[in-house]
């Protein structure tokens, strides 16, 4: 049997980190999953506005400014990449992350450069039609956790 992929809309992301947010202000009992996002929010308190107005962050997503940030995606992203290393897959990921981690001194910016792999490996996947490439994916933030 194959594994079941989740594939939420974009109103689904934002109904999750917007209720994440609105629990964890309530001091409401977070799901495993919703407490890691919420951790993720904590490290930015620059999105905090954005997600207690779940009904404005859905009207967003009709006419969201092009090249600003969407914190939506970004704060999915580092629940992604969370996930990724909870179970380390694609095998490696946790470790490629660990020593970029170590190097940034940081594990907030580790993630931050790893989205940027994760977003080349994304576009490409796009590009090419196949599927994400998790090897190249690894393999980027592997170069970049061992550049001098």
């Amino acid at each position: 049997m194959a594994p079941m992929l989740m594939q939420p809309s974009q109103s689904d992301v934002r109904r999750f980190f917007c209720a994440a947010h609105a629990k964890a202000r309530a001091g409401q009992p977070l799901e495993a999953i919703e407490s890691i996002a919420s951790g993720w929010i904590d490290a930015h308190p620059e999105y905090h506005a954005v997600l207690c107005d779940l009904d404005a962050a859905l009207r967003q997503m009709a006419d969201a400014p092009q090249g600003q940030p969407n914190p939506f995606l970004h704060l999915a992203m580092h629940l992604s990449i969370s996930e990724q290393c909870s179970i380390d897959q694609p095998h490696g990921i946790r470790q490629a992350i660990e020593l970029l981690a170590h190097r940034c001194d940081s594990l907030h910016d580790a993630h931050h450069v790893a989205m940027e792999c994760m977003g080349q490996m994304m576009w490409e996947s796009q590009r090419s039609g196949r599927p994400p490439d998790g090897e190249a994916y690894i393999a980027c933030v592997q170069r970049t956790a061992t550049r001098d």
